[in-house]
């Protein structure tokens, strides 16, 4: 009963706490909104805008993030590193939104650090006046920010849809964001196109994501298709190089979005270091001021398209971009494709301009009421006078001209505070010629509120202005892939001596001899121990047998050398394994000539031809590897006929030699009986009788099958070479 109730207070616990807390981070931290920013994003940029640094002089970024703190309480870190992504200098986006000054360090690199935000200087980039052009005109809501001191807008309404514009993540609790970005012109022009036509093939006019480190995008219609109209889905990008025949070396200067210089500079030297990678002399990371540039110095008579080819398929020269465009649409996340977004933004945009233009409006009336009161005096400003002069109290000013003239008290409070220089008829008369201007555009607004297609031709209008204004060549460069050369990359696999350890959790070491002398015991986690080892060479290849039945085929060359300090690969997840999968036995087909003994609980044994597993395709995964039947204690993979030794958990042996068993060429026949059990009774271990401690053999061999084998005498009892405990 005690437990039960902490289980509960426990499931409150989780319920009160942390779905909060998870809800939190979803709309107030990780997930963009349709204005394309997240929280942080926001809080910075207004409060550079209530600075004036939108038109005015930089600032240092210590005195930015300061202020921030009075909208943003995580922190001065977070909000430095937040304007640091945004900033010119960090070129992590197609179209910045900080104009910065000094060291941001770049998005390209994991070493080049930004400086501290007392050194740099920031301002807002021109382009953020399409983020603030019309926020004092109502078209957005205001909130509290978190000590409800201030107000802040809850979205910025950007006149484009800059959501789609800037490359963004966000990890969130259960959920996450990563949406690529758009060439502006592009994108200015497809959401015209979608006002105009809502069934426009987007891929006419955007033609593919662009991203601020240039490079390729490997082009794939229905790839591309895919995530426009889903959001999800991803594509390939690829380096671009160049290549100086004098002094043999490739230059990589642009790279995917989603690695770094010192990624792939890591990578390449790991494959030289395993032999892998014998055409280079060395590598260099050669990025300054003036941009990223990768030096690889080739030896003399290597085929460079070749070396790039293999180089774009084993390191982050090439890499996909996973897209998942998961936006908050009123506080909701929701995954939506291209299409969607464009029009849900223009929805959203319409009803910015829609609030405009009421605000526009609400003040033109405001105006033209104060007007058609001063007209009214027009033709008498002699009898205003005297009512002012003749009027004994204050407080009677605004009642006499209101009775006198036929006006409101508003009207009456805007003539009276007229200054007595402007109470001549030159004055007045200026003021009410506005009347005419104003009833035109006041006519104008109202039946721009009362046609949504007005709106459209709005937002239509500010998008070309946007284009036209900010609008840039593309970055990203599209490669389709029937222009690829294909390039046939045949690698030399090194080959020397190793050996092999596999542990019963499923880890693997491949360590060479020289490191085996130089190591000490074989690390292992806790709970786990050596399964099997081998000696063996690189070039080898290996199957896997699972406890599912299933058998993977890979080769020792597959894995890079270890020591024996370390774990070691976890095959599980090294190949893809099914969930609760584990490695329960390691065989060398070598030339498929052999055959294979599989050894089960309920004492059957399977001969099977090595044939039965070679295959002409190159699959990495075989079902039916074995007899589901029961479960398998031992595989065996003798080189020659041998003899080994069964034993039951009765404490009972039975030796077998294999040359009495009949070869099968189903891999999953379920064998024969050989050791005869009790119903109680199953298969414990296996070993080959020469790693056995029986002495007298003849004493558990059998003349027929199934035997039930002989008990176990003290003298022959020992530590065997167990397989498959």
């Amino acid at each position: 009963m005690e437990q039960r109730t902490q289980d509960t207070k426990i499931t409150s616990v989780l319920e009160e706490n942390f779905m909060p807390y998870a809800m939190s981070v979803i709309v107030s931290r990780s997930i963009p909104e349709i204005d394309g920013l997240k929280p942080a994003h926001r809080k910075l940029l207004y409060t550079m805008y209530k600075m004036g640094l939108l038109n005015g002089n930089r600032t240092k970024s210590a005195n930015i993030v300061g202020q921030t703190m009075k909208l943003n309480p995580h922190g001065d870190a977070a909000i430095y590193e937040t304007m640091v992504r945004l900033a010119r200098g960090n070129e992590s986006l197609l179209h910045p939104l900080v104009d910065s000054k000094g060291n941001f360090g770049k998005v390209y690199s994991r070493y080049m650090a930004y400086a501290a935000s007392r050194y740099t200087e920031a301002k807002l980039d021109p382009i953020c006046a399409e983020f603030f052009r019309d926020i004092d005109e109502d078209t957005v809501d205001f909130v509290d920010n978190y000590d409800g001191t201030m107000k802040e807008p809850t979205l910025l309404p950007t006149s484009f849809p800059h959501i789609l514009t800037s490359p963004n993540t966000g990890i969130a609790v259960s959920m996450a964001s990563n949406i690529c970005s758009f060439n502006l012109r592009e994108l200015c022009e497809t959401t015209i196109a979608l006002i105009k036509n809502p069934e426009h093939d987007l891929l006419e006019t955007l033609k593919a994501p662009d991203f601020p480190t240039g490079g390729y995008l490997i082009y794939n219609k229905d790839a591309l298709s895919e995530i426009y109209e889903t959001g999800r889905g991803s594509f390939r990008l690829r380096a671009k190089w160049n290549y100086d025949k004098k002094q043999s070396l490739i230059e990589v200067t642009e790279i995917p979005y989603t690695t770094t210089v010192e990624a792939i500079k890591d990578k390449i030297v790991d494959l030289f270091k395993a032999g892998k990678l014998k055409e280079i002399n060395d590598i260099r990371d050669e990025s300054d001021k003036t941009g990223l540039k990768l030096t690889i110095d080739l030896k003399r008579s290597t085929d460079p398209d070749k070396l790039m080819a293999f180089l774009y398929s084993v390191t982050p020269l090439e890499a996909s971009f996973p897209a998942n465009f998961n936006i908050l649409i009123a506080s909701t996340p929701r995954v939506m494709g291209v299409r969607e977004i464009l029009t849900e933004w223009v929805s959203w945009r319409t009803e910015c301009i829609a609030r405009r233009v009421y605000f526009n409006l609400e003040k033109m009336r405001e105006k033209y009421h104060l007007l058609d009161g001063l007209q009214k005096i027009l033709l008498d400003i002699d009898k205003a006078i005297a009512i002012i002069r003749e009027t004994e109290e204050d407080a009677d000013v605004i009642p006499n001209l209101m009775i006198g003239f036929g006006i409101d008290e508003v009207q009456a409070e805007y003539i009276a505070d007229i200054r007595l220089r402007n109470i001549n008829k030159e004055y007045i008369l200026k003021r009410t010629n506005e009347l005419t201007a104003l009833e035109k555009e006041i006519a104008e607004n109202e039946a721009i509120l009362k046609d949504r297609k007005k709106i459209k031709k709005i937002i239509i209008k500010e998008l070309e202005d946007v284009a036209k204004k900010y609008g840039k060549d593309r970055l990203t460069e599209i490669l389709y892939e029937d222009d690829i050369e294909k390039v046939e990359v045949v690698r030399e696999v090194p080959d020397y001596p190793c050996t092999l350890f596999l542990s019963k959790s499923g880890y693997f070491k491949k360590i060479t001899p020289q490191s085996l002398r130089m190591s000490g015991e074989q690390k292992f986690k806790e709970g786990d121990s050596l399964l099997c080892s081998f000696e063996a060479n690189n070039k080898d290849e290996l199957l896997i047998f699972t406890d599912k039945a299933q058998v993977y085929k890979t080769s020792a060359s597959a894995f890079e050398d270890t020591k024996a300090s370390a774990l070691g690969t976890y095959l599980p997840a090294a190949l893809s394994m099914d969930p609760g999968e584990t490695p329960v036995a390691l065989v060398f087909p070598r030339d498929y000539s052999g055959f294979l003994l599989f050894i089960f609980e309920n004492g059957k044994v399977a001969r099977v031809d090595m044939a039965a597993y070679q295959t002409k395709t190159n699959r990495r995964r075989l079902t039916n590897a074995y007899s589901n039947k029961s479960p398998l204690v031992a595989c065996l993979a003798p080189t020659k006929e041998s003899e080994f030794v069964m034993y039951s958990e009765g404490n009972r042996a039975l030796s077998v030699k294999s040359s009495l068993l009949t070869s099968k060429p189903t891999r999953d026949n379920q064998g024969i009986q050989i050791m005869k059990l009790k119903s109680t009774d199953k298969i414990s271990s296996v070993a080959y009788l020469s790693e056995s401690p029986i002495k007298e053999a003849s004493r558990y061999r059998a003349r027929s099958f199934p035997a039930a084998g002989a008990l176990l005498k003290d003298s022959d009892s020992g530590d065997p070479t167990f397989l498959g405990e």
